[in-house]
């Protein structure tokens, strides 16, 4: 009776220290959020959407502009006063890995040096970035600098990489969009994001994800993390934060970075896409609904299939503006025509406009650069609809949601208009009809990737000269 009562005894104790563990760490992670909760933290935020957009991609006089994406990071830094949290799927500001200069390389070389002074004036400098940029002279040169720099190792946990581009600044302004630190997305590709200022509500939510990524670095493996109440999202799709004229929730993936109150970025379009009842427009790089693996191909439908749910059932218009270029994988005219074929003989696809399911299908394929390593390349990615809109960081291609992680907004109008979503809609529309879009022609193969398709046929030996010529790839 003795040895029972000892063994249970050190049970207890051991119960009590695990208790005690679990509830230290949950209020070290309080201390992080420095106090904010749903009841103390600010709803009266001011949204600004910000545009990388490329020398040599000319608009017409009268076609709308808004902020640059360079100016809108430049401001953040400026108003940065206690801390700075990054996550970047890239870490390359400055070019440094770079044999030759670049003439767009000086918007991030002056981001790269901000970054620097921040750590002099005792700033706080967080960096998460994908375990692919272990060996980037600029993620070494940050820490040996006093950033502080976590690797996710995405390959190891779903054989994916880091998508997700999202800034924090003082734990009240936020970035979140498609470009990551990278100093081709501040010269060379078309990029678009949000930032939203002095909305300490969703840097509330926001915040958790940046915990969670930080908390996984120099791990192999998942660990079962959901028991701690800071990991939970804040807003969900059933309880949006609510600002103003709109609501708004964060979406996360792959599902295992997602707790069970937070949805996945699928779902949330998901929801968009349903929720719509005139329009549904989406500017992504690539387009291609399938999950491949080395050996094997199958459709992923999730998100096609909901676009042919809206042409057909709901006579929703639906407008495609994808980036054509040599990166383009043949396949997409598949879907695509795909999709045309639905609206055969279909009288409300073709002849009212209202109705006109696709009236066409653009490519987005502005002149390549004379240095042709680097084409200027339609790197937006974000769907607007008559009701509500989404920012994100995934192309619409199945391998990316199923194994990347990547976050995205979700926009919803809560009274009858909402500036945001008929800013984006005004954006879509400057580029649709804008030089730079050429329509999709029927079974007919864009002059974009021709070129790839000769490469394909070409010898081993020409392929590898190929690639020595041209090394880098966006």
């Amino acid at each position: 009776s003795q040895q029972k009562c000892i063994v249970i005894f050190a049970l207890v104790c051991c119960f009590a220290v695990l208790v005690a563990l679990i509830f230290s760490a949950v209020d070290i992670w309080n201390e992080d959020e420095d106090g904010l909760t749903e009841e103390n933290c600010n709803k009266h935020c001011g949204v600004v959407i910000v545009e990388n957009i490329p020398e040599g991609l000319n608009y017409s006089d009268d076609a709308i502009s808004h902020m640059s994406l360079f100016q809108g990071w430049m401001s953040l830094l400026n108003m940065a006063q206690k801390t700075v949290d990054i996550v970047s799927g890239s870490w390359i500001p400055n070019g440094s890995y770079m044999e030759h200069s670049h003439p767009t390389l000086w918007q991030g070389q002056h981001l790269f040096q901000k970054l620097v002074n921040l750590t002099s004036q005792s700033i706080g400098l967080k960096i998460v970035t994908d375990s692919s940029q272990i060996s980037s002279k600029a993620s070494k040169s940050m820490k040996l600098l006093g950033a502080e720099v976590h690797y996710l190792n995405m390959s190891a946990f779903t054989g994916g990489k880091v998508n997700s581009s999202f800034w924090i600044v003082d734990k009240k302004h936020i970035y979140i969009g498609s470009a990551s630190v990278d100093w081709q997305s501040l010269g060379q590709m078309k990029e678009l994001g949000v930032i939203i200022y002095n909305c300490s509500c969703l840097v509330l939510d926001m915040y958790r994800i940046f915990l969670h990524y930080w908390q996984l670095d120099g791990k192999t493996s998942l660990p079962e993390m959901w028991w701690f109440k800071r990991l939970f999202a804040v807003f969900n799709k059933d309880n949006p934060l609510k600002l103003n004229l709109t609501e708004v929730f964060v979406s996360s993936s792959p599902d295992s970075f997602c707790p069970t109150d937070r949805i996945n970025n699928s779902q949330a379009i998901h929801s968009i896409i349903d929720d719509a009842q005139r329009f549904i427009y989406v500017a992504v790089t690539d387009y291609l609904p399938l999950l491949s693996s080395e050996n094997t191909s199958r459709y992923w439908s999730l998100l096609d299939g909901k676009l042919r749910d809206a042409l057909i059932l709901r006579e929703v218009k639906v407008r495609l503006l994808i980036s054509c270029w040599k990166q383009t994988n043949p396949l997409t005219f598949n879907f695509l025509w795909s999709l045309k074929a639905l609206c055969t003989d279909l009288p409300h696809c073709n002849l009212e406009v209202k109705n006109n399911p696709i009236d066409r299908e653009k490519f987005f394929s502005p002149k390549e650069h004379k240095n042709t390593s680097f084409p200027i390349v339609n790197h937006n990615k974000y769907m607007v609809t008559d009701r509500a809109a989404y920012i994100g960081s995934f192309n619409w291609v199945g391998n990316e949601f199923i194994h990347n992680a990547g976050v995205g907004l979700a926009i919803s109008q809560a009274g009858n208009s909402s500036t945001i979503i008929q800013e984006l809609k005004a954006v879509f529309e400057r580029d649709w009809y804008s030089r730079h879009a050429r329509n999709l022609q029927a079974s007919k193969i864009p002059d974009c990737i021709k070129q790839k398709l000769t490469e394909a046929a070409m010898p081993k030996t020409a392929k590898a000269s190929l690639e020595n010529k041209y090394p880098h790839s966006i």
